[in-house]
């Protein structure tokens, strides 16, 4: 059988392959700074932390000192992964050399400059307004999984702005406390951001979501528009599934029996929470193994793995006119969530509109706000209504003689006591600068970071601590920004996003239409814009868990060149009919590579161990180290912006005030 992924060289001269786009990553991902590739060139280094050979025509960005304009590869990139991966292998050390102190002293040392690293400083110096802290970050951006993507387009377009990762702002009326205090102090307004969208703009040109059943999945490729109010035996019809598989799809949209009859509804939901979605439908409802293929990735755009690991009781909480049938002959109240669904989901069952609120760059906009506040020159405009389009420059954040510095590319291999936890009253912080390892003294330090990388940071964790934190597995994503000439074929097609049914990007969209202050997003299918791509490659057929593990490193190992393939392929297969051209029509494209991305929270049936009824490991990884505490959304964990900067005000407060806990809102109860 053929490779689905396999590049086929004559095609890929049709899809544009050969024409230089200002983004292309020349180095199939594994491009390095000098200095970290001089530290990862090391003997038993593996294929990705090899040395790079530049090529004669690379294309530069026009301005390198921009890290939202850079070429290539984005996100966690072979530079950001060296020295972390040469950690977890136990090569980093025997080479590094003595760490040498820099003799800089402050009285916070954060490490990770994501939405929980500069949340935790924010909050630090809102408390204690002469602090001195130090924000250090392995990426060569501020922001985490909170990136920026930037193009221009031609003709003299203004530019257009984009999110590479954490996107929006879910649900903002059911934040926790510590989220919407935030959202206060920095003058954002869900509702106002909500009201400046163009929400309807789409549904007004006649475009809607739709499924692709694509090739990797059925014997036929067939798009199938699902029009608001269409009924479910109309695009059921349609549907390149068997026979029998059509009938099993309108039983599961129509009227399901009573799967469970006899049971209460509390033993009901007990039922759901021992399954999957997948294996509700084929082990309880016995369907077709078409309709497990036509659902297998309906959770993957939100949750980062497919229906084999998303749980039954979670699909449950999530039906509607084109999700998660089956369940209505169990006569379960949908009035309350039931206790076996996953924190989010009982979090936000009661909030109100508007369901997301997004700022054109997504969330980075509220870390670059943060920043703005905290180290002068930054930025020329630092509120809700100026931060897209104002101008930043990024090198002033490392500034001796600010109170508030950031250092990024400089990722940290060390933190430590100083002394016994128990009576320490300082900490060092060892980081590598790209050709040594360099030390900094600080009063305190909060660790916002992968929490699974804290185990190979700190060397005196207690056991059980240690185990814990190790459980902090992160689900891998790949998130593409494609600069389009124009949307004429999506509107055409009738389409504004499709979920393919196997394909190795599960989703593609346009652009949600998100104004504010001066910027303001195309409206006419004639203007350039970008187009969203999101792949999960979570291995199926395991835990979330143990498919993150295994999926990020056949991430790792995808080639740049491969997924620019997929992107045009996918994208000339959904839209082609409508007379996209993806060698005309594609200008640009980033892909952001989240290797560890999404914090995946507590959910059953894989954590029936501990959950909803026992004491979840995150409790006891998240515990203070001495003068050290740990933040980012995996010590809650969720895969939420206002997770992470709750955890932020917790770390603080344990440093700051004390061990006694403060009220972290529902997420952490």
């Amino acid at each position: 059988m053929t490779d689905p992924h396999e590049i086929n060289p004559r095609k890929a001269l049709e899809l544009g392959m050969d024409r230089p786009i200002s983004r292309r990553d020349f180095f199939d991902g594994v491009i390095t700074a000098t200095g970290i590739a001089a530290a990862c060139s090391l003997p038993g280094a593996d294929r990705e932390d090899a040395p790079p050979t530049l090529p004669e025509d690379l294309e530069l960005s026009p301005d390198m000192s921009y890290p939202p304009s850079r070429t290539g590869l984005r996100g966690d990139t072979a530079e950001t992964l060296s020295v972390p991966h040469a950690l977890r292998d136990h090569r980093f050390w025997p080479y590094a050399g003595a760490p040498e102190p820099t003799g800089e002293h402050y009285d916070l040392v954060v490490v990770g400059a994501g939405i929980s690293g500069l949340s935790a400083a924010h909050r630090w110096l809102e408390r204690d307004p002469a602090a001195r802290i130090l924000i250090l970050d392995n990426h060569d951006d501020i922001g985490g999984h909170a990136l920026r993507n930037e193009f221009r387009p031609a003709a003299g377009k203004g530019p257009l702005v984009a999110y590479g990762g954490s996107r929006s702002m879910e649900r903002p009326s059911a934040w926790t406390p510590e989220g919407k205090d935030l959202l206060a102090k920095l003058g954002i307004h869900p509702e106002r951001l909500a009201e400046s969208s163009g929400r309807g703009l789409y549904a007004s040109l006649g475009m809607h979501d739709s499924v692709f059943c694509d090739r990797e999945t059925f014997p036929e490729e067939r798009l199938v528009v699902l029009t608001p109010g269409r009924s479910a035996p109309r695009w059921i019809a349609e549907l390149p599934v068997a026979e029998r598989a059509r009938r099993d799809l309108l039983m599961l949209y129509g009227d399901p029996p009573d799967w469970f009859p006899g049971l209460s509804a509390e033993e009901k939901q007990a039922r759901l929470a021992r399954l999957t979605y997948s294996g509700f439908l084929g082990d309880v409802c016995g369907v077709h193994p078409d309709v497990l293929a036509f659902v297998r990735t309906m959770p993957s755009d939100e949750w980062g793995y497919g229906s084999d690991a998303f749980g039954a009781i979670d699909a449950w909480a999530g039906a509607d006119e084109h999700r998660y049938a089956g369940f209505q002959g169990l006569g379960l109240d949908r009035s309350k969530p039931s206790r076996y669904n996953s924190p989010t989901v009982i979090k936000e069952w009661d909030a109100g509109e508007p369901r997301v609120c997004r700022f054109p760059e997504g969330n980075q906009a509220i870390v670059r706000m943060m920043a703005a506040r905290m180290i002068p020159g930054f930025a020329t405009n630092a509120d809700a209504r100026g931060v897209t389009t104002a101008s930043f420059d990024y090198g002033v954040l490392d500034r001796p003689g600010n109170r508030v510095r950031v250092r990024l590319s400089s990722p940290v291999v060390s933190a430590a006591n100083d002394g016994l936890p128990g009576t320490a009253t300082g900490a060092t912080v060892g980081y590598f600068d790209g050709e040594r390892v360099r030390t900094v003294r600080a009063s305190g330090v909060i660790m916002a970071c992968w929490n699974s990388m804290i185990p190979y940071l700190i060397d005196d964790l207690p056991p059980a601590q240690h185990a814990a934190l190790r459980r902090a597995v992160k689900v891998p994503l790949l998130y593409a920004t494609v600069q389009l000439r124009d949307w004429r074929a999506w509107r055409r097609m009738g389409i504004r996003r499709a979920r393919f049914t196997g394909a190795r990007w599960c989703v593609a969209e346009l652009d949600d239409p998100a104004d504010t202050g001066g910027y303001r997003c195309p409206r006419r299918p004639e203007e350039p814009i970008t187009a969203h791509l999101v792949a999960t490659p979570v291995t199926p057929g395991v835990s979330p868990a143990d498919g993150s593990i295994a999926g990020r490193y056949a991430l790792i190992e995808t080639p740049y060149e491969h997924l620019e393939y997929g992107i045009r392929d996918q994208l000339t297969r959904l839209l082609g009919p409508g007379g996209f051209d993806a060698a005309r029509d594609i200008e640009a494209i980033t892909v952001n590579r989240w290797g560890h991305g999404y914090a995946p929270e507590y959910a059953t049936p894989w954590d029936l161990d501990f959950y909803p009824d026992g004491r979840p490991p995150a409790a006891v990884a998240r515990r203070t180290h001495g003068r050290i505490a740990i933040a980012n959304s995996d010590s809650v964990p969720a895969a939420r912006a206002d997770a992470a900067v709750t955890a932020a005000y917790r770390a603080v407060d344990e440093l700051q005030i004390g061990p006694a806990r403060p009220s972290l809102g529902p997420l952490l109860a």
